[in-house]
């Protein structure tokens, strides 16, 4: 069980209080296919990710974005049990969709450069070290499944 300070609890809150999640969702997501080209083979159906302005354009890829910043809004309302909330996600991730694990690591990254660009200067060291903690929670619960 992973140990939150007050400071770290009421960083994540404020994070997702001051964020506009469905902006920071789809422009982390476009950066990750945009970054990191091989993660579009998990999304074909999505249309044309043919560069980063069709990416960055697509609606299907907005609407996704925001299912994932839903997913860690879920994460962060259940910080003392993120393994057991991401247990079905994990599954879904690793079953049936057979994400590459090391893949969320690089979105959750592109999470944080997003937020950073959104909060400017509010995006201090110790903001940044609880976001990344909360990411790096949220990486291993969905990577539980794997294991």
């Amino acid at each position: 069980m992973v140990k939150w300070s007050d400071f770290e609890r009421a960083t994540i809150q404020d994070i997702f209080s001051k964020i506009d999640s469905g902006a920071v969702g789809a422009a982390a997501l476009s950066r990750c296919l945009t970054v990191y080209p091989w993660t579009q083979r998990y999304f074909s159906k999505f249309g044309n990710l043919s560069s980063a302005d069709a990416i960055a354009s697509n609606p299907k890829v907005a609407a996704h974005g925001k299912v994932v910043m839903g997913g860690l809004e879920k994460a962060m309302k259940n910080l003392d049990d993120i393994k057991n909330a991401f247990k079905d996600l994990s599954v879904l991730h690793s079953e049936k969709l057979q994400v590459d694990p090391d893949n969320f690591k690089l979105l959750a990254d592109c999470v944080t450069i997003v937020v950073a660009g959104q909060m400017g200067k509010a995006f201090t060291a110790e903001v940044h070290a609880a976001l990344e903690k909360f990411l790096a929670v949220v990486v291993s619960s969905l990577r539980k499944q794997y294991y």
